[in-house]
């Protein structure tokens, strides 16, 4: 069984979900896979009010507690639909409660794993997340090992786009999850469009509810690299014990 922990980014979870079952094969209810989500929100911190030090309870203990809970239903393979919780402050908490006790897929080095696999060619990738995924460091940890430069947005685009874009309550899309506001697009699609000027080969979608706005393949004929996507496809290649996903 799959297990997802929700609540980190509530319409992520569902998009996780839902990409699962876009990539399964399945011909019938019974063919598809076990999975199983838990979204207890308001008992997770924030993850980058976190890294910001704005927020002092790590994230990742009761991130812990949800995933204890689901290995509890069944669940064996666990997904973290979050990219910032990934950020070794709280990933490595959440590990070390875990365990062995499953399988816990690691969302970016997922990513960089894809990259070296199918897309060899890119050295220079764009990186489009929360801000405490940038401070978190969460991409060149694992990019850089296979020789990728990450580029992240200016420091006034982040601030004044992309992060709002996410958690500005007037229209960003934690607040307005469905349908997504057309200034939460616009203001993503801008900080892609800087990227592509910086010249880089592939934009990661680095914050699990970006692909909410951004569902398009390519900007300005740049790929779009949906981390989202690539947990889908990992979670169900472990869950079919190595059968690859295409």
């Amino acid at each position: 069984m799959i297990g997802v922990v929700g609540g980190v980014g509530s319409y992520a979870g569902i998009d996780l979900i839902r990409k699962i079952y876009s990539h399964t094969e399945a011909a019938c209810d019974q063919e598809h896979l076990p999975v199983s989500m838990l979204s207890v929100p308001n008992g997770i911190v924030d993850r980058t009010e976190f890294i910001l030090g704005k927020a002092t309870v790590n994230p990742g203990i009761f991130i812990a507690e949800v995933i204890s809970n689901l290995r509890s239903i069944g669940a064996e393979v666990i997904g973290i639909p979050c990219n910032t919780a990934h950020a070794p402050v709280i990933y490595d908490v959440i590990a070390g409660k875990v365990g062995s006790s499953c399988r816990l897929i690691h969302m970016v080095a997922e990513v960089a794993e894809y990259l070296r696999r199918s897309h060899s060619s890119i050295r220079r990738v764009g990186i489009l997340g929360t801000t405490g995924t940038i401070r978190g460091g969460v991409y060149p940890r694992f990019l850089s090992k296979h020789g990728i430069e990450v580029v992240y947005p200016s420091e006034d685009i982040q601030n004044l786009f992309v992060h709002p874009a996410i958690y500005d309550m007037a229209y960003g899309i934690k607040a307005f999850s469905n349908p997504i506001t057309n200034k939460a697009k616009n203001d993503l699609a801008m900080a892609a469009s800087f990227l592509c000027r910086k010249g880089v080969d592939a934009i990661i979608l680095a914050c699990t509810e970006i692909p909410l706005a951004l569902t398009g393949t390519t900007i300005e004929n740049i790929p779009l690299i949906d981390a989202t996507e690539i947990l889908a496809k990992a979670l169900i290649y472990e869950s079919l014990s190595g059968k690859m996903v295409p």
